[in-house]
């Protein structure tokens, strides 16, 4: 399976171009080949996912089997799983406030 070609149910994505850009949210539903629906859990909630063109995202080579599983048995998911993942996967680039120096 080649990850990076064309985006998967519940893989990590960041955000490039729009107000959000730089955040990582989770791909919750694929359109076509040029459209997902995308969510974070926190200001982009399942029951109102953000439709993306797929040129504004990075696939980040991540998908969580969380998301997929509980997508797969009832159709959603709660979005403290979405904001778990997108924590797990690692906070925005250069925009994380307790981030300590060395």
């Amino acid at each position: 399976m080649n990850i990076g070609s064309s985006p998967q149910i519940g893989q990590i994505v960041r955000i490039l171009k729009g107000k959000d850009a730089g955040e990582a949210a989770v791909v919750i539903a694929v359109v076509d080949s040029r459209f997902v629906y995308i969510a974070d859990g926190d200001k982009r909630k399942f029951d109102a996912p953000k439709k993306k063109n797929i040129q504004h995202l990075e696939l980040i080579p991540f998908i969580s089997s969380e998301i997929v599983n509980s997508l797969e048995e009832t159709g959603r998911v709660t979005n403290g799983k979405l904001r778990f993942a997108v924590m797990k996967y690692g906070k925005p680039a250069g925009k994380s406030a307790n981030e300590k120096g060395d």
